[in-house]
């Protein structure tokens, strides 16, 4: 390598960052860099196996992919070569001196704040694998060479900001891919000893779908460590919880243990087999606008892509792999896109996965439950997009209830305990479980032991008005239209809730109504109060009233609809207040009462100078001034 022909270039500002962050905040648990460049350079591989299919001349005259790991515990170095697909010079500037991956500013707050496994497992997640190198290397050195060229580059780097890439001497360049020199620091120099070595591949990278060889030293025999074979073509009973385990961190790019592990194959009309995995904690991706799945599909062990829709978005949390010998190896991208046996493929997978979820939910609630925990505002999704399956996800469903705890009920447990003439599942919606439950609202349906679901997801206003019915009983919000509840006997101990409304509270609603015209649609007597004064609640007509604040926060209708408030005729202020004969304190009262109910709903007052000028001459009426 010359000055002449040695260029100099800086990290982009992001890799900087992310370059100290890597030394600095993932310290704690650096065996995960050997775990990345293992799985980049199968990558590799993959990349090459593929491309082969159209051009044969690429494999030239080394046919069988393959990693090795070579180590010199005297020289304190470490290199890991594939004979992958490999890079040219401006593959290489692009690949090691930029990040195109979007996200990695939310990377890289995520992992200045995170500690031990949890930030380790972070570099998995998003993709920015090869700087963990960084990590136990004072300098990194990368010489490739892409399938097909002549010609050979080297790429290095200290990690301080800047690197270096400049053409490899015609004598020493390689066949094809690519080969890391680690330079290892004074304190990582074990990651050049051979039982490190091997522990970590077997812990880590035992089932990359690439064999991989050690050369403990030089001048030695190659070991294999791995011999490359697909864990999925394995018979079930021959693979241990440990290797699916493994399998699921290398394909998840995660650290946690998988929460449930499907693995089936398909034989009839299609044939193909299926490995996925629930994960057991959320990957960071769960909530990206674009919603993709993370299911690679595979033509006969080969990768052809991790983009084709293997899944449906509300299952978009499954990490796994889809391998199928019904398709040409050369399946173009819009074959993947058109190709109905993909589409039967995904329904058949589909259909397995919420099957299974299923069986555990009904074998081991607990394990379920935490699933449900993780990934159940995601798992609602489907109740709104996915009609197909919509019946299934219901009774797959778990709810927070009023009368559950902190526990998790379904609906099937729900309809088992429905009260005497109780005709509908009732729901309240809104942005806090806990705020919820204490809505003014429930207050006639806990007087008659009427259980009612919390919804807290964003979701579920949109699947709870689209969904009409479980096992033939609808749904029904608690904060819409009337109640309805005089049928259903109230609880043992309650005292009966007069009906009759005085002609002095008649009077009153009708006074209500008349000066609160133009901020609701109507006053009326409530019977589903019997704590409280006043409550909102909106039509029988349009959204109730947490679908319509969504919708009009997202730009989805103009104006809201004037809600109508419920007065309670028997609470001891609003008699009191119907004994009260002067035109403008009744005015007063109204409006403060109006505003007393908004606050209840989680809002603010309409006017709030108008709020502090009425309390103040309600407080001086009061104290007789």
């Amino acid at each position: 390598m010359t000055a002449a022909t040695t260029e100099h270039r800086s990290f982009e500002a992001d890799v900087s960052r992310l370059l100290h962050m890597m030394v600095h905040s993932v310290y704690s648990d650096r065996d995960v860099f050997l775990r990345e460049l293992i799985s980049n350079a199968a990558d590799a591989c993959e990349k090459l196996r593929y491309e082969a299919i159209a051009k044969p001349e690429l494999l030239g005259e080394e046919p069988r992919l393959a990693i090795t790991i070579s180590a010199d515990a005297e020289a304190a170095k470490l290199v890991i070569a594939d004979n992958g697909i490999g890079m040219s010079r401006d593959e290489m500037i692009e690949a090691l001196g930029t990040i195109a991956r979007s996200g990695t500013r939310n990377f890289m707050e995520r992992v200045a704040a995170a500690e031990g496994k949890e930030g380790a497992q972070l570099i998995g997640q998003f993709g920015v694998g090869f700087y963990s190198a960084f990590m136990v290397a004072g300098e990194v050195e990368v010489v490739s060479r892409r399938a097909g060229s002549d010609e050979a580059w080297v790429w290095s780097s200290s990690g301080k900001g800047e690197f270096t890439v400049a053409p490899v001497a015609e004598d020493e360049i390689p066949s094809r891919g690519t080969r890391v020199t680690l330079h290892l620091l004074d304190d990582a120099k074990t990651y050049a000893e051979r039982w490190t070595l091997e522990r970590i591949v077997r812990e880590q990278s035992g089932h990359v779908p690439v064999p991989i060889t050690l050369i403990e030293k030089p001048g030695a025999e190659a070991t294999t460590l791995a011999d490359g074979a697909a864990l999925w073509t394995k018979p079930k009973g021959q693979i241990s919880k440990e290797e699916y385990a493994d399998f699921y961190r290398g394909v998840a790019g995660q650290y946690d243990e998988p929460a449930a592990t499907i693995h089936f194959r398909a034989e009839g009309l299609h044939e193909y087999t299926a490995l996925a995995f629930v994960p057991g904690a959320r990957p960071f991706d769960l909530f990206d606008a674009d919603r993709k799945g993370r299911i690679k599909l595979y033509v006969k062990r080969i990768f052809i892509t991790d983009e084709a829709e293997l899944m449906p978005r509300y299952l978009r949390f499954v990490r796994g792999i889809v391998d199928t010998t019904d398709l040409p190896l050369n399946v173009s991208r819009e074959m993947i896109q058109d190709s109905p046996l993909l589409g039967a493929i995904k329904k058949g997978v589909t259909n397995r996965v919420l099957s299974d979820l299923t069986k555990l939910a009904d074998q081991d609630a607990d394990a379920f439950a935490k699933i449900w925990e993780n990934f159940g505002g995601v798992i609602k999704e489907g109740l709104y997009e996915d009609y197909e399956r919509r019946a299934q996800l219901l009774g797959l469903a778990r709810f927070r209830t009023t009368a559950s705890g902190e526990g998790l009920r379904s609906l099937k447990d729900y309809v088992g305990s429905l009260k005497e003439n109780q005709t509908a599942i009732y729901y309240i919606a809104g942005d806090d479980a806990g705020r919820i439950a204490s809505s003014p609202q429930l207050e006639g349906f806990r007087a008659r032991g009427i259980e009612v679901l919390l919804l807290s997801d964003p979701v579920d206003s949109f699947w709870a008005s689209a969904a009409p019915e479980f096992e033939g009983k609808p749904f029904k919000s608690a904060t819409q239209g009337a109640a309805d509840l005089g049928l259903i006997p109230l609880l043992d101990g309650v005292a009966p809730l007069s009906s009759d409304t005085s002609e002095e509270i008649a009077s009153l609603l009708a006074s209500m109504k008349e000066t609160l015209a133009n901020e609701v649609a109507d006053v009326r007597s409530s019977d589903r109060l019997t704590e409280s004064a006043v409550c909102l609640v909106a039509s029988d007509q349009g959204p109730d009233r947490q679908f319509e604040r969504l919708l009009s926060a997202a730009g989805r209708i103009d104006s809201a609809a004037k809600p109508i408030l419920e007065v309670n005729p028997r609470h001891t202020m609003v008699t009191a207040l119907a004994a009260v004969k002067e035109d403008a304190l009744r005015a007063d009262i109204a409006h403060l009462l109006l505003d007393t109910a908004r606050v209840l709903d989680g809002e603010r007052p309409a006017d709030a100078s108008g709020f502090a000028d009425r309390l103040g001459r309600v407080i001086a009426r009061s104290l007789g001034s």
